[in-house]
């Protein structure tokens, strides 16, 4: 079903990933974005017991420390069967091992591979790869190649290879329409488009534009678009202005996990339903950090938790005392005792009406 009012097609219609044994269809055609340090396995559960995601991707994984075993590389691969279907994302320039890396990722319970050649960060491109791959289109598209023919050896056609690119390294260098039509035909099934420049990081606004000429490039994958999505509206703008297939979500899901449910909310019925109430974003915060030290461990928990709280408190009000006590929380006892606090009224800043000048303040 779809909201009416729209053009895009796509909108309000789950996504199918395409593969040579027929294709992945999800459940809608909404994405967790891979982001380094932010895409655990306790955070990917989180997201999809808030309902309306489709897929949902590992952090970025290295190949040789996936067959090395290291033991931060198979911590970041971690999955299980509440978190299906799960992209797994790796990074690289060496094909062998990318393609051995890719087989190891399919063993393991990815449902999708992903080559990471958007990211910007210096020791991913340092090490040919992310955003480096775009320098080098040639080389790039006979890695894809590599990894597709591999993957598709090994899971009969099951599995698809997709890609992340962004648009270019910078504005003179602006290659993702080219190299998207080029990927598709070596066998990637599927491009997701961040769409700035390397150069740009994260500063400046999305391109939508830049985005939609990589969708008019390509013949019959899907194109998914991604950047600045920080509500349920922005889902629809950007496939309104984009003409992509579904829409991938990072930063804006930090601080609202339930940002996909309302995104396919607002797509199916033109309606993206109430943000949870302020008990139940504690509860998401208590569920959140019980599953991290459930697969992980108490310093784990503790020490990410007191990193993302202040992206939870984006949508919880004045809350600063709240956000401190967690970030000095030196057992899981004190960070549930905080939580209660704050839902006792307590742990939060009021704000007060200044009777001289009538500004709120506090």
């Amino acid at each position: 079903m779809i909201a009416p009012g729209h053009t895009n097609s796509h909108i309000g219609q789950p996504l199918t990933i395409p593969s040579a044994a027929g294709g992945l269809t999800l459940s809608t055609n909404l994405l967790l974005a891979p982001v380094a340090n932010y895409c655990d396995l306790a955070f990917r559960i989180v997201c999809r017991e808030q309902g309306g995601l489709g897929l949902a991707c590992t952090d970025l994984l290295s190949p040789q420390g996936l067959l090395r075993g290291t033991a931060r590389s198979l911590d970041l691969a971690a999955t299980n069967e509440a978190d299906s279907p799960v992209c797994m994302q790796l990074y690289g320039g060496d094909p062998d091992i990318l393609a051995e890396g890719a087989i190891w990722a399919v063993e393991h319970g990815a449902d999708v591979i992903d080559i990471n050649m958007g990211c910007p960060v210096d020791k991913v491109t340092k090490k040919d790869g992310g955003s480096m791959l775009l320098c080098t289109p040639d080389r790039t598209v006979k890695i894809a190649e590599r990894i597709a023919m591999a993957v598709e050896k090994q899971t009969k056609g099951r599995v698809p290879v997709t890609a992340k690119v962004r648009l270019g390294w910078d504005p003179s260098c602006i290659v993702a329409p080219d190299l998207a039509r080029r990927l598709e035909k070596v066998g990637i099934r599927q491009v997701t488009v961040h769409g700035r420049t390397t150069e740009q990081r994260f500063k400046g606004e999305v391109d939508h534009a830049g985005i939609r000429e990589v969708v008019e490039a390509v013949e019959n994958i899907p194109v998914i678009g991604n950047g600045d999505v920080t509500t349920h509206g922005g889902v629809v703008e950007m496939m309104e202005k984009t003409g992509c297939a579904g829409v991938m979500i990072g930063r804006g899901s930090f601080s609202s996990p339930w940002i996909f449910n309302q995104g396919w909310n607002i797509q199916t019925t033109g309606d993206p339903g109430p943000e949870p109430d302020e008990a139940a974003k504690v509860e998401i915060i208590r569920r959140y950090f019980e599953l991290m030290r459930e697969y992980r461990d108490d310093s784990y928990a503790l020490t990410h938790l007191s990193r993302r709280i202040s992206w939870f408190g984006k949508k919880m009000g004045p809350c600063k005392p709240l956000k401190e006590a967690i970030r000095l929380a030196k057992c899981p006892d004190t960070v549930h005792r905080a939580l209660d606090e704050f839902l006792a009224g307590g742990l939060r800043l009021w704000a007060e009406v200044d009777e001289g000048s009538g500004v709120l303040a506090g």
